[in-house]
């Protein structure tokens, strides 16, 4: 369980700030790894969700309007500051309310970080705006270093995993960042588990590399409760390194696959690694 001076000084910061992070949101299998180095994924927008994915522990419903006095990004920045990070990881629920899906929201919170850490990389891991380029413009534009978006699973489970998404669409989302800008580098999210085979696997990320995606993260999927969409099979760890073997052989700059990856797993390692 999640323990520890720097676990606790973290989870202490966040609640002065009144900010939320989605590894408490998500249930995140390594929140004690990463919060005991200092590292969190910030949770902006809120925490109730527009969308009811079954395989997500965020909650879901009718979210409050967005304020646009809110201080968020300068919080963010803030907290971001006072921890000594070199790579701040932002996410969000998905605003389906909101004319832009939030998107002057992310492109407020880059550019504080920016300019409060000098020197700081920032990764944002964003929903699909409806489709809306001119509102994925608004984040390409803030100058982020990596944007992610996760596919999450392969394309025929999208209708009783991910009900109001689209497979093409997320697709589109990852193609479209790179013609906006070839210096933003495109990160995706895999699950394993659901109930699709080794090959729609490998498809899915073949997918991704046609449409330029440079990061990619697979990970066991686990069940938040009962509820949710069950777990169908468990990979082995073995399984995990020859599928990070076939995306590495497909071109990938950097991919992460294991039972417990998930999105922003070792991120800051990545970042190093990559943005310079």
């Amino acid at each position: 369980m999640p323990h520890g001076k720097a676990f606790e000084d973290l989870k202490r910061l966040m609640r002065l700030k009144a900010l939320h992070t989605v590894c408490e949101e998500a249930v995140c299998p390594n929140m004690a790894e990463c919060w005991g180095g200092g590292t969190a994924t910030f949770l902006i927008l809120g925490k109730i969700c527009t969308r009811s994915c079954r395989f997500c522990a965020v909650r879901t419903g009718n979210p409050a309007p967005l304020s646009m006095d809110d201080r968020e990004p300068f919080e963010v920045a803030e907290a971001a500051a006072a921890m000594h990070l070199r790579h701040v990881v932002i996410t969000s629920v998905s605003r389906d309310d909101l004319d832009d899906g939030g998107a002057a929201r992310f492109a407020e919170t880059i550019r504080s970080v920016h300019g409060r850490v000098r020197g700081c990389t920032v990764e944002v891991l964003v929903p699909d705006f409806g489709g809306d380029v001119e509102a994925l413009r608004k984040v390409v534009d803030a100058r982020p270093e990596i944007l992610g978006h996760n596919i999450e699973t392969v394309e025929r489970l999208y209708g009783s995993v991910r009900p109001q998404a689209v497979y093409g669409r997320s697709l589109a989302l990852l193609r479209n960042v790179k013609k906006l800008s070839m210096e933003v580098l495109t990160k995706s999210g895999l699950m394993a588990g659901l109930g699709e085979t080794r090959d729609e696997l490998l498809e899915a990320m073949a997918d991704l590399r046609e449409v330029g995606c440079d990061i990619l993260t697979v990970g066991q999927y686990l069940s938040p409760s009962a509820r949710h969409f069950p777990v169908i099979r468990y990979y082995t760890p073995r399984e995990f390194q020859e599928l990070k073997e076939s995306a590495q052989a497909m071109g990938f700059a950097w991919v992460e696959s294991g039972p417990l990856v998930r999105s922003s797993y070792h991120a800051e390692r990545q970042a190093r690694t990559l943005c310079r």
